[in-house]
């Protein structure tokens, strides 16, 4: 999916679930046949995400990207059509930021701010999976996946 550049800065984009799927609303989806149609949608991305100079950095990024590839499997199997799904999402993090060192203030401190907070909870959240599964922690624990719209997409 990506995120057209007339909505770009404009507004905060609004991750949507159904009981199938997450996505953001807005988002152009496209569909592929090829390595090399994938590698054209991902570069046409990287193109539109949003950079801004820190003092710690000329071209930081100030978003997170998350890339979800569907791969459909269609089998035919007398004549009855079988549908297999499987999802890959790649994943660039925006880095956190100490923001008296970055320097920033308006815009860039609350892109900063909320960069910060969803990387925090990405943490609990691996946190929580990791005590899970080590015993340290009841199957079915509390998971914080919908604190951060970069944990509910993934």
């Amino acid at each position: 999916m990506l995120v057209p550049s007339a909505l770009k800065g404009k507004k905060e984009l609004e991750v949507r679930q159904n009981a199938k799927r997450v996505w953001v609303e807005g988002a152009e989806e496209k569909e592929v046949f090829s390595f090399e149609q994938i590698d054209s949608v991902i570069k046409s991305g990287e193109n539109n995400k949003s950079i801004g100079a820190t003092q710690m950095n000329a071209t930081s990024s100030r978003a997170h990207t998350v890339i979800t590839i569907v791969f459909t499997k269609i089998t035919d199997s007398g004549g009855k059509k079988n549908q297999t799904d499987a999802t890959i999402n790649i994943v660039d993090l925006a880095g956190s930021e100490k923001q008296a060192q970055a320097g920033t203030s308006g815009d860039q401190l609350k892109e900063g701010n909320a960069i910060n907070q969803s990387l925090t909870t990405l943490g609990n959240v691996i946190s929580a999976l990791a005590d899970i599964a080590m015993g340290k922690a009841k199957p079915g624990a509390h998971v914080p996946y919908r604190d951060s719209n970069l944990t509910r997409m993934l």
